[in-house]
């Protein structure tokens, strides 16, 4: 697999560290950036062993399919650095927009209903869905460095050849939707996309932009959601985001509840009242 970056990322500065094969791109990120590395650099892969999603889940990235992490190094407020996450989702979402420009979704998998043309959804907090079904995830970690400095490491993973079996929630790849790409055009789209978008973004300063390009590519907004918050279940309609990113619940009790981390589930599989 030959990877190459794309034309703007070239331009704009950033560097690339390919690999056949490595035990997690966001581990080699991580360990380049104590070791000095200044930053704007993709370590990229075909396969990823020991690939990692949020909370501690395993993200598999068998052959064929896409590992990327990308390591920024700066002085930088956690707080902005967190919304990256929407921001690389919608990054990737342009790049495969690009790759799949005639693909349209109808019903989503898990019973929700997404919007007509809408070709690839973004589910709160950092997933990419195709059809209702997780495409790509997206995992952010950071890292406080000597002079004042912080590493942010942005994961993606996406199923471009394979989608895992053994998941507690529908999956699908870039091959099981009849798309013909392979990860290294997957991955020169997304540099190029992230150069555009993280440049929107401007350091924290055109969140209010990101925010609402985001939502408009949002999956279950206005519908039905159910969200796991620990041990507690909060039901109602995804009503929108906050300024912090944080998912908006009104419930029927007439609540509008803020929620910064959580397992959500929309449409029949809410309105069920199932969420395992």
């Amino acid at each position: 697999m030959r990877f190459v970056l794309g034309a703007a990322a070239a331009a704009a500065g950033y560097r690339l560290a390919a690999f056949d094969s490595i035990g997690s791109t966001n581990d080699e990120a991580l360990v380049r950036a104590r070791a000095g590395d200044p930053g704007r650099l993709w370590v990229v892969t075909a396969h990823q062993w020991k690939g990692r999603g949020r909370r501690g889940r395993t993200w598999q990235t068998p052959v064929g399919n896409l590992g990327a992490s990308l390591l920024l190094v700066g002085p930088v407020q956690i707080a902005a650095a967190a919304s990256l996450g929407f921001v690389a989702g919608l990054a990737l979402s342009d790049a495969l927009s690009r790759i799949a420009p005639r693909l349209s979704t109808a019903t989503a998998l898990d019973g929700a209903e997404a919007p007509g043309g809408t070709r690839f959804e973004l589910k709160w907090p950092n997933d990419v869905l195709a059809g209702g079904a997780k495409l790509a995830g997206i995992m952010l970690e950071s890292e406080a460095l000597p002079g004042g400095v912080t590493a942010i490491v942005i994961g993606i993973g996406v199923n471009v050849a394979a989608s895992p079996v053994d998941v507690p929630y529908p999956a699908t790849s870039l091959a099981d939707l009849g798309i013909e790409a392979d990860a290294g055009a997957v991955f020169a789209a997304l540099s190029d996309a992230w150069v555009v978008r993280h440049a929107q973004w401007d350091g924290g300063r055109g969140l209010a932009a990101v925010r609402a390009d985001w939502l408009d590519r949002a999956a279950g907004l206005g519908g039905s959601v159910a969200v796991r918050v620990g041990e507690r279940i909060v039901r109602g309609t995804f009503e929108t985001l906050n300024e912090d990113g944080c998912l908006v619940v009104a419930t029927e009790a007439g609540e509008r509840i803020s929620i910064a981390a959580g397992e959500v589930h929309f449409g029949t599989v809410a309105s069920l009242g199932t969420t395992s």
